[in-house]
């Protein structure tokens, strides 16, 4: 036979020709050089995982079929539900029974596995997180916790919440208080241009909210300098003389344009003047 018509073991040489042999990254091996060089070790027993053998594996590490065991009870886990504690494998039974968390409401173990709901250190069953109040599971829907219950949404909304007085909505969190009663608060609004007023500035004129901006063009006395209006909600200063009001920077002499705040002054029909320019009319 040529060198070209051998079949030899890609690492000891041995001819493979009428025996057993394993393909790894396209190189043929005999059995034994194949368990020496790449079978896995049991974590079990410590032995090598021959060819003839199945190599059950978890996490990077393999046992023999026959040592894939509880570690509390032996039982096998092939096949099985298991799982893991500090690197033991456990059968579902034994885990719930040293390990799983009991259930608040039936008091009956959440087994590995199956759904459950947790919330501040309690679990509950899936099936046993129920709304106090239409008694339907939660599941993965928003709830609201109340004194000793936990309400979904649309319970909760019947039940406490208040009714916003302009959408008549439920306001299940933050608010505005108005004249006692309640609003979202982007429901909370100027009545006249409907900006938003919460967190702002505001006043009222029969019952009805207005931002400053509005409630001085609308109700505000015009300053007879600028025409503009004055209003002492933002703080601004102002003159009056005979039912008629300057914005403090306004009231000055309408021939010099000087300052007439805190000094005497002359009128002339409509205007105001400093004394000087009166005596020289």
């Amino acid at each position: 036979m040529s060198t070209s018509e051998r079949f030899d073991c890609h690492y000891c040489k041995d001819t493979l020709l009428g025996k057993k042999y394993i393909m790894k990254e396209d190189k043929q091996y005999c059995t034994k050089c194949y368990e020496n060089l790449f079978a896995n070790s049991c974590e079990g027993c410590s032995l090598a995982i021959g060819c003839n053998c199945k190599d059950m594996s978890y996490k990077d590490r393999h046992w023999h079929e026959e040592c894939f065991k509880c570690a509390k009870c032996s039982h096998a886990l092939a096949e099985k539900a298991f799982a893991a504690k500090d690197d033991l494998l456990l059968c579902t039974e034994c885990y719930a029974h040293g390990y799983s968390s009991k259930c608040t409401t039936c008091k009956k173990t959440v087994m590995p596995g199956s759904r459950k709901m947790e919330y501040k250190g309690n679990s509950w069953h899936e099936t046993c997180f129920l709304c106090h109040r239409c008694q339907q599971p939660i599941g993965t829907k928003s709830f609201i916790p109340k004194d000793d219950g936990y309400f979904c949404v649309p319970c909760f909304e019947k039940q406490f919440a208040y009714q916003c007085c302009a959408c008549k909505k439920a306001i299940t969190t933050g608010g505005v208080t108005y004249q006692d009663k309640p609003w979202h608060r982007e429901c909370f609004l100027c009545i006249s241009c409907r900006k938003q007023l919460s967190g702002q500035r505001f006043t009222s004129k029969e019952n009805y909210p207005y931002c400053l901006e509005c409630f001085s063009s609308l109700y505000a006395k015009k300053c007879v300098g600028c025409t503009k209006p004055i209003t002492s909600l933002a703080g601004a200063k102002y003159i009056s003389f005979e039912e008629r009001q300057w914005h403090s920077e306004c009231f000055t002499c309408f021939q010099c344009s000087v300052s007439l705040v805190g000094r005497g002054f002359l009128t002339q029909r409509d205007n105001v003047m400093c004394t000087d320019c009166g005596r020289e009319k």
